[in-house]
């Protein structure tokens, strides 16, 4: 059995986490890496392994009486409780919060939704490519203007919604420690994805219009896109004046500054098209790896496009402990992503990899009080269900 005693700046904080898909998960991965005993509440998913590890399971019947008198003897101690389900499903077990905070009125209660739970879509699924659509990443993600709308590669709504119900369940947690109040904690990945676009809203409402795609160029500075090379592509972020001359300097064109077409960067920006066609030949006379040390050795930010298991292999990805391994009972040995935050004086860490569907369930209900004639009586009617590797 995994130890439950755990490292980081939220040792001691217990979080029961009823939650599928992607984030609420983000957001019980995010709490437990940084310390937290979060005791999943739910059964095995496509994304499973990786959005559960280092948590405890317990494979448990919430739709029955006694299920959800676990639940409740589980919530005794517990600071957080994460849900995702549509809304009005945790109303219609009984378990809303405006009935678990008559029982616990210290508990921070963390929604994740689609929608949010106020405003006319609150009863909406919500999903990622919905959330992406209705919030502009869409509008504003793509190769340029008159190419059909395309999302962002990974499910970056669910993620950032998980991330940002991470940070809602610390501030909460910061309250109640002040004053023994609990909380509802409400976020949605349509708001996820707004947030995502700060640049571009900005830009919306200074001059009234909406912005586009621009491939990998940035709607305010240029250079900044990728390049293709000899052999790959490689990023350039030659977003100042210094930079620029920098830039310059290293293809060997710097009859480029005296340009007044690219003098400064608004006459850049005015003239970006021209401005990629002009550079490009420049990156496609050398491999991604030559260029990479001349910009460096110039002082031009600059970096490779990596695949997935390139940037896993990365040096710096490893130094920094962004892929790490764990032992997984059935599995065996196996990679996952590492805690994206560091602490100097409390240190997180993956503790482990994700439960078995209730490979835990005997072992919380005993530390939850049950003797094991009552673990063994749940277990054979069915209201909890036991794993073993």
């Amino acid at each position: 059995m995994m130890d439950a005693a755990k490292s980081g700046p939220l040792a001691g904080v217990k979080v029961i986490e009823l939650a599928h898909i992607m984030a609420g998960p983000v957001c019980g991965l995010m709490l437990g890496d940084m310390g937290a005993e979060v005791i999943k509440i739910e059964g095995e998913s496509a994304a499973y392994m990786m959005m559960n590890r280092g948590e405890r399971g317990i494979a448990l019947d919430l739709k029955s009486a006694d299920g959800k008198a676990v639940l409740r003897r589980l919530l005794e101690d517990a600071d957080v409780l994460i849900e995702n389900y549509r809304a009005g499903t945790m109303e219609r077990l009984g378990l809303g919060y405006d009935v678990l905070a008559q029982e616990f009125p210290g508990l921070v209660y963390c929604s994740l939704s689609g929608f949010g739970r106020s405003g006319p879509y609150a009863e909406r699924a919500g999903f990622d490519l919905v959330a992406q659509g209705m919030s502009g990443l869409m509008s504003i993600t793509g190769e340029g203007p008159g190419r059909p709308p395309m999302k962002c590669g990974p499910p970056v709504t669910d993620i950032t919604a998980g991330i940002l119900a991470a940070m809602g369940v610390l501030a909460a947690h910061v309250h109640k420690l002040k004053t023994g109040q609990g909380q509802v904690v409400d976020t949605s990945l349509f708001e996820a994805g707004i947030t995502l676009t700060y640049w571009q809203s900005a830009i919306a409402m200074a001059t009234g219009v909406a912005p586009g795609p621009m491939g990998s160029a940035h709607p305010l500075n240029a250079p900044y896109e990728a390049f293709e090379t000899a052999d790959g592509w490689i990023t350039i972020g030659a977003a100042n004046q210094t930079n620029w001359l920098r830039l310059l300097a290293v293809l060997g064109a710097e009859d480029l500054a005296a340009d007044s077409r690219f003098s400064a960067n608004r006459d850049r920006m005015a003239n970006r098209a021209a401005l990629a066609q002009v550079l490009a030949p420049h990156f496609r006379t050398a491999p991604s790896a030559d260029w990479l040390a001349r910009l460096e050795a110039g002082g031009v930010p600059a970096g490779p496009v990596l695949d997935v298991l390139a940037m896993q292999a990365d040096p710096q990805a490893r130094a920094r402990e962004m892929v790490v391994e764990v032992e997984h009972a059935r599995a065996g040995r196996m990679s996952t992503l590492g805690l994206p935050v560091k602490f100097s004086a409390t240190p997180g860490r993956v503790h482990g990899p994700a439960p078995l569907l209730g490979e835990h369930s005997r072992a919380i209900l005993a530390q939850a009080g049950y003797d094991g004639a009552a673990i063994d009586d749940l277990i054979a009617r069915g209201i909890v269900r036991e794993t073993t590797a």
